[in-house]
């Protein structure tokens, strides 16, 4: 398996990180049934988020995925704008939402932000996710490291890379999130 770093993304990036999260409650949530949820993907990564991890299979498949931020990263938002509507439709009101609640949670000071990490589903518990999240704890420099797990059978996984809760929180008429944080490491 191969761990790509970079700052562009590919559809077949979002698809798989689609495929990851096809069975994820804050997805449901935010798209009833996962529909334009390979878009949304899509959008978000080429506009919102700084990195992309990408994990390839031996033959070059996608296999996996991670969004991440720097400390201070500011999206492009405006730029995002037409492929969430286009994606979402009148659910991109939901995604903002989520944002604004996202974003009472966070923590104060520098930290990296880890916004999604997904397995496809047939590679699941291989390997993968482990792979990247440690690609992208390496590129953190000793920072606090922060997310918000979906599901509450990742945070074990997370916790084994020295996460632990901060919180839960449920969203609005939606289901509960784990706020996790990874303190600096020196």
């Amino acid at each position: 398996m191969e761990i790509r770093q970079s700052d562009d993304f590919d559809a077949a990036a979002g698809d798989a990180l689609a495929r990851a999260f096809h069975d994820d409650p804050v997805v449901g949530w935010l798209l009833p049934g996962g529909r334009g949820a390979a878009g949304m993907f899509t959008t978000i990564a080429r506009h919102l988020h700084a990195f992309t991890d990408t994990a390839l299979s031996g033959g070059g498949a996608v296999a996996g995925a991670a969004l991440w931020d720097p400390p201070g990263h500011r999206p492009d938002t405006e730029a995002g704008v037409p492929g969430l509507v286009a994606a979402m439709g009148d659910r991109v009101r939901q995604g903002l939402l989520l944002e604004e609640e996202f974003a009472r949670h966070k923590p104060e000071g520098p930290y990296w932000y880890l916004a999604q990490l997904g397995t496809v589903p047939e590679l699941q518990g291989t390997g993968v996710g482990g792979a990247l999240l440690r690609a992208g704890l390496a590129r953190c420099g000793g920072l606090p490291v922060y997310l918000e797990s979906s599901k509450e059978s990742n945070v074990p996984f997370y916790e084994r890379f020295g996460f632990a809760v901060t919180e839960r929180f449920t969203l609005p008429d939606g289901p509960p999130v784990w706020g996790m944080l990874r303190p600096p490491r020196s």
